[in-house]
């Protein structure tokens, strides 16, 4: 089974579990805060990479809704559940009600750093699929909210 097989759940506790002795390291020889800082850099880095691999193996014209297409790949085993509240060329809106990366990096003691290894990810990744989206999010449940809430927007022509 390749990488891209697995759960992407599954595939961050695996990243998970190489970065955290990583950042630790850091933690100790730079201080939490220069650690954070280099680690989300390099996350934000990889997901725009991602993103743009994932446009590039797309058989179409990348848009919003091709990259909505992709949101049952992160609910893979149940890991997201979502409440979609719109979903049009324009604009795609939805708010995770329950999300079980943020109990896995609670579970695995990465809870302050849970935000970095996949909330992060989220805007720099669609930008990568296709600069004309953007994402707007005020709250993650990661971070204490009772939900996340997802609002993509499309600025380009449709």
């Amino acid at each position: 089974m390749s990488k891209t097989d697995l759960p992407i759940l599954e595939q961050r506790r695996i990243e998970a579990n190489i970065i955290q002795p990583i950042y630790e390291e850091m933690v100790t020889q730079l201080g939490a805060e220069r650690a954070k800082d280099i680690l989300g850099s390099a996350i934000k880095k990889n997901a725009i990479a991602q993103g743009k691999a994932y446009a590039q193996a797309t058989a179409e014209e990348t848009d919003l809704l091709s990259f909505h297409a992709l949101l049952p790949q992160w609910k893979a085993n149940g890991a997201l559940e979502t409440e979609i509240l719109e979903e049009s060329a324009e604009t795609v809106s939805y708010n995770v009600t329950r999300c079980k990366y943020a109990e896995m990096y609670r579970e695995m003691g990465l809870a302050e750093i849970g935000h970095l290894l996949s909330c992060g990810r989220d805007g720099t990744f669609c930008t990568g699929y296709d600069e004309r989206i953007t994402l707007e999010r005020t709250q993650t449940i990661m971070q204490g909210a009772s939900h996340c809430d997802f609002r993509y927007k499309w600025t380009g022509d449709t």
